[in-house]
């Protein structure tokens, strides 16, 4: 279904069918914005932080609209999904707040726990802070795909009460029921993304031990292959949920769903590799949510036919409308 107002999605010739339009999103080259953010550090719980980059467009006042983006997995404010969408919101007048979840890009160093799938406390209080430096102002918090979880999980479980000027949410690609989703990462058509990801993830280890190096570990008895080793060797444990499966049913996003009362978009396609859209489809939307699921796409993808939009990016305009119909 699409939701009203929108027009279909119409895939590129060149990039039909969800592996062509995941990988053509991720390596498709796009506008170039140059890095002109402010940064600011956000205390979370136990003592950790993660940074917020504060694109300001020229001449914004406080009270106008705001928008927080929740990067996915592996990702960080760098992410080209993530740059390509502040830049055409900044250009629109909206002040966008890049968000690195704890240990990424910028946040290096300043976390002891790693991010995970259900940090929605995370989110929470980069909400306040954001409305801590823009009074009065509403805010949209936008989530990519394990981004997108988080946003869902956080307006789900705040129902009707206040956090900063949270008014609206765009959830593009969630994993709302994350055991179904490694499943199907799992799947052996889908195995090379399971494997990048895990070598993405271990680096990040890495990187996350030569910078704190009092954090919290685990000796792997074997190098994970795959998500799902990844998750229950190392962060069911070092998060606190014990096993993967743990971690799973309680950080998943769908639980919550139902509870969700502000004006929420859920973007995505039939043809994900790595999100079953059955999860979608069968998940108990309150009339908050709409939900937009286009018939191809693939992840994080929605590279369109000429002509439609002002650039192939189907997928930025549709957020970019959502956020200013605000």
């Amino acid at each position: 279904m699409i939701a009203s107002g929108f027009p279909d999605f119409q895939s590129h010739a060149l990039f039909r069918g969800g592996h062509a339009q995941t990988l053509a999103g991720l390596y498709l080259p796009g506008p170039r914005y140059p890095y002109r953010a402010v940064q600011h550090q956000v205390a979370v719980t136990d003592g950790d932080r993660i940074v917020l980059h504060d694109d300001q467009p020229s001449g914004w006042r406080p009270g106008e609209r705001t928008a927080i983006m929740i990067h996915g997995l592996a990702g960080c404010h760098t992410s080209p999904y993530m740059r390509r969408i502040a830049g055409k919101l900044a250009e629109r007048g909206v002040r966008v707040f890049r968000m690195d979840l704890r240990g990424c890009g910028a946040g290096l160093g300043l976390a002891r726990l790693p991010y995970h799938s259900g940090q929605s406390e995370d989110a929470a209080a980069a909400a306040e802070e954001v409305a801590r430096l823009c009074p009065g102002s509403p805010t949209t918090l936008i989530g990519f795909s394990l981004g997108g979880n988080i946003t869902l999980k956080l307006i789900g479980e705040l129902g009707d009460r206040p956090c900063g000027g949270l008014d609206s949410a765009v959830a593009v690609c969630p994993p709302v029921d994350l055991q179904a989703a490694v499943s199907r990462m799992s799947r052996i058509q889908n195995r090379p993304y399971d494997r990048h990801f895990v070598k993405l993830l271990l680096r990040r280890v890495d990187a996350r031990q030569r910078a704190v190096p009092d954090a919290p570990t685990v000796e792997f008895a074997r190098r994970p292959r795959g998500i799902w080793e990844f998750d229950d060797a190392f962060t069911a444990p070092v998060s606190g949920f014990g096993t993967a499966e743990n971690y799973y049913r309680r950080a998943s996003s769908c639980r919550v769903v139902p509870n969700i009362r502000r004006p929420t978009l859920l973007i995505a396609s039939r043809d994900d590799p790595l999100v079953p859209s059955v999860t979608l489809e069968t998940l108990d939307r309150p009339t908050a949510v709409r939900l937009c699921l286009t018939n191809s796409g693939g992840h994080l993808g929605f590279i369109g036919r000429k002509g439609l939009d002002p650039d192939r990016r189907w997928l930025d305009w549709r957020i970019v409308e959502w956020v200013l119909s605000h």
